[in-house]
């Protein structure tokens, strides 16, 4: 394993992180905190949790896992200034989360799911959530104050060049790179931490490795590949990883003891394979699930992925949303595109910032097309 300091604050940490929000929920959490256990015997340190993942789960799960792994790890947990809103609420969600996790301090706590500078000053507003979480910090209950950020790159440095901040938990990968690396960069040269998400696009490099072979060499995986884009990466202190079973733990951790990091003419040829397009894919962060009319929006996101990424035509995706309905993403929906009523409530949560509204509309006109088939 590889192990690198997270920003200034002295702390070794492994190169692959575990990300709580990948659990498979048919199994107890006794038995999906048997892969956190598993992850810290292969030298995994870092664990990347919050309150909502996976069905408000996470942290229990985390909390057992904790009290059967030696005491050398190190946990990160979330909160958002949207929900946390004052310095009072701020403290008290940091308190639940040290009772599941069963632990006296939480090494690195994220105001959480910045998504737009407005957020970011809710959080700074007096007797905030950021006051809140320094006075945590005082009481020993938490040791540094990170964020996490899906914002373009100039916002993740206005925000780290306040210099109220440790560290930056961000979405990059080995697809929308060229989109994001100025964040990347400009927070490792400052000497910050930072942290990557979604190393795999949401599941979409595994799900499309045949039409993504381009990315790989000397016979890698375009997951492998993706992996290796962001663990040996010196720009990326941790890539975390939403483990689900102990190969896929297996995998990322032989990557870190193998990784080579890709010189500048592997990165100008898959940059050149890679469209504009790729900037605009849906990671599958789920945060668009609360649609009013039931709609689920995370799932046609998803689908729409394949024309995004790789450009399939108005034809070919008409006939392949049947097999969505029929065996797919959309089986059980309870309701459809058509149904939008166009509130923005799932642009406003999206991290992406993707135009959803006109992405249904253009699958209801598919869908319309598919049912006179």
């Amino acid at each position: 394993m590889i192990y690198k300091e997270y920003g200034k604050t002295g702390k070794m940490v492994s190169a692959v992180g575990f990300g709580g929000m990948r659990f498979d929920l048919s199994k107890s959490n006794e038995e999906n905190a048997e892969l956190l256990i598993y992850a810290s015997s292969k030298g995994i340190n870092y664990f990347d949790t919050a309150p909502t993942y996976c069905e408000n789960r996470s942290e229990d799960i985390y909390g057992i896992a904790f009290k059967n792994m030696p005491n050398n790890f190190y946990v990160s947990t979330k909160g958002m200034p949207t929900r946390f809103d004052t310095k009072e609420k701020a403290k008290d969600a940091v308190k639940r989360s040290l009772e599941k996790l069963g632990v006296d301090k939480i090494h690195f706590y994220h105001i959480w799911c910045l998504r737009k500078m407005e957020h970011y000053e809710l959080a700074m507003k007096p007797r905030g959530q950021y006051e809140g979480l320094l006075e945590c910090k005082e009481e020993g209950l938490i040791e540094h104050i990170v964020f996490s950020s899906h914002q373009p790159g100039h916002e993740i440095k206005k925000i780290l060049d306040e210099g109220k901040m440790e560290g930056v938990l961000l979405g990059v990968n080995i697809l929308n790179f060229p989109y994001r690396w100025d964040g990347v960069v400009s927070a490792y040269n400052s000497g910050y931490g930072v942290v990557a998400m979604n190393p795999l696009a949401g599941g979409a490099i595994p799900k499309y490795e045949k039409e993504l072979s381009f990315i790989g060499s000397n016979g890698e995986t375009p997951t492998e590949a993706a992996l290796r884009f962001t663990i040996a990466s010196k720009q990326i202190t941790v890539t975390l990883n939403g483990f689900s079973t102990k190969d896929q733990i297996d995998m990322a951790c032989r990557i870190a003891d193998e990784a080579t990091t890709f010189n500048d003419k592997d990165l100008e040829r898959i940059q050149k394979r890679l469209g504009e397009n790729m900037n605009a894919v849906c990671t599958g962060c789920g945060y668009c699930w609360d649609c009013p009319k039931e709609i689920p929006v995370p799932a046609y996101m998803q689908f729409y992925n394949e024309k995004q990424m790789f450009g399939k035509s108005d034809e070919k995706m008409i006939k392949d949303i049947k097999r969505e309905h029929e065996w797919g993403l959309l089986v059980g929906r309870k309701a459809s595109a058509k149904d939008c009523i166009r509130c923005g409530k799932c642009e406003e949560a999206c991290t992406q910032h993707l135009p959803i509204i006109e992405r249904l509309k253009e699958i209801d006109k598919w869908e319309q097309k598919n049912s006179k088939l």
